[in-house]
């Protein structure tokens, strides 16, 4: 059964043995607002696999960049600034192909941009 992206199937033990880590780390991630794993009605915590993810990428911030866990909160909001940007920026993108190729813009509607220095950290995977 395959499931989707963002639905939380995967129990903490499970997490724990696919990414060989205790279940008490993922229990501490939790608690630095790392991430919010879903409650089932008997508070069992459910993992997505974007959770799962996730979890991959803060360990490797930590075990192999050294990043401690204040650092990789920083590094992970950051992260979801950038992809929220570059999501803007697509739309945007596609609504000024939108605007040239109709060829006419109306007297009402204006095309307002913003410049902005932005720093960026990319992470290979």
């Amino acid at each position: 059964m395959i499931h989707q992206y963002d639905e939380p199937v995967y129990l903490i033990s499970i997490v724990a043995k696919i990414l060989d880590i205790h279940p008490q780390t993922l229990r501490q991630y939790e608690r630095e607002n790392l991430l919010t794993p879903s409650r089932s009605n008997g508070k069992i915590r459910l993992y997505s696999q974007r959770d799962i993810d996730r979890i991959k990428l803060i360990l490797r911030l930590t075990r192999e960049l050294g990043v401690n866990l204040a650092g990789v909160d920083i590094i992970l909001r950051l992260k979801e600034n950038v992809d929220s940007m570059e999501q803007d920026i697509l739309e945007l993108r596609q609504e000024v192909l939108k605007a040239k190729n109709s060829q006419t813009v109306s007297h009402d509607k204006a095309l307002v941009t913003k410049k902005s220095i932005y720093e960026m950290i990319i992470f290979e995977k």
